[in-house]
């Protein structure tokens, strides 16, 4: 009889995964990182509010005229388009000259004429001194041809006047760039008339920037002249400037707007008022100062000493 032999069964079991306890580690993982992030998020910005003062409420301005005739007259010849760059003195656009060289050519015909009357009447004056000493003449024909001399050296005088007022009338039917920059608008057309004071280029200066920023009033503490100042330009990302400040207003900008607010009306709530602060550029060059166009926004952030 046979007997059979029952092998030996092996039961293999995997490990227990605590999944509560693998996903308490992870999440505290997580709240370790977050409250690291936290932490130096508030460490920059404690550092920042200490050692700066910064806005965003700030302008980059230029030296920005608009440019109009002296005179009037017809416009003959405009040299310039919108955008393009000028140097100082440049010619711009050129009023017609006929009436103003006319005038001119009169006056100094006019001048030349008294001049002559003048001298005639200067040498005859010093001939009836000489006469007078003599006994020739008497004192009524001296003083009288005095007087006359003097009479016509006084009109002579005015005449010289009259003479560089046509001459500068002439010079300014030439309107020139008064430096260097860049046209931002021609208003100027051939034919147009020109009147004093009526605007016919828009004309920015390519000699200096600044900024323009507005703190609020309860930083102005901080600030004082001389401070450094670190500037980002909105439209210039690839690019940090330095400035300084220059100077601060000695008013809010509220107090030189077109309607002020009246507080002793009653209606008064009360808002925390800006004050402009000009800041300086420093250290730019040619290249800079293109990319910098008036009007363009920055945020200005004050190094507090």
């Amino acid at each position: 009889m046979s007997s059979t032999q029952t092998a030996p069964t092996t039961i293999i079991t995997s490990p227990t995964i605590d999944t509560r306890t693998s996903g308490l580690t992870k999440k505290k993982k997580i709240g370790i990182a977050v409250g690291t992030v936290a932490l130096i998020a508030a460490g920059y910005f404690i550092y920042d509010s200490i050692f700066f003062v910064s806005t965003d409420n700030a302008q980059i301005r230029a030296n920005s005229v608009l440019l109009s005739a002296r005179v009037s007259g017809y416009v003959t010849k405009v040299n310039v388009e919108e955008n393009q760059k000028v140097k100082a003195g440049e010619i711009l656009a050129e009023i017609d000259q006929k009436d103003f060289t006319a005038r001119t050519s009169q006056s100094k015909s006019e001048m030349e004429g008294l001049a002559a009357r003048a001298r005639d009447a200067q040498t005859n004056a010093r001939r009836l001194q000489e006469l007078f000493t003599a006994g020739a003449v008497t004192g009524q024909q001296r003083d009288s041809a005095v007087a006359n001399a003097t009479n016509l050296q006084r009109q002579l005088d005015a005449s010289r006047s009259g003479v560089d007022l046509t001459q500068n009338a002439l010079s300014d039917t030439q309107i020139r760039a008064p430096s260097d920059g860049v046209i931002a608008k021609r208003g100027a057309e051939v034919g147009m008339l020109a009147t004093p004071g009526t605007p016919l280029f828009g004309f920015v200066s390519s000699e200096s920037r600044w900024i323009m920023a507005n703190f609020k009033e309860t930083d102005l503490k901080k600030i004082k002249l001389g401070n450094e100042v670190d500037i980002d330009v909105d439209a210039i990302s690839q690019k940090k400037y330095h400035g300084i400040v220059e100077s601060l207003s000695p008013s809010t900008g509220a107090t030189f707007s077109l309607i002020p607010q009246d507080n002793a009306t009653g209606n008064f709530t009360k808002v925390v008022q800006r004050v402009p602060v000009r800041v300086r550029f420093e250290g730019l060059t040619p290249e800079d100062i293109d990319l910098l166009k008036a009007g363009l926004s920055a945020d200005v952030k004050v190094h507090v000493k």
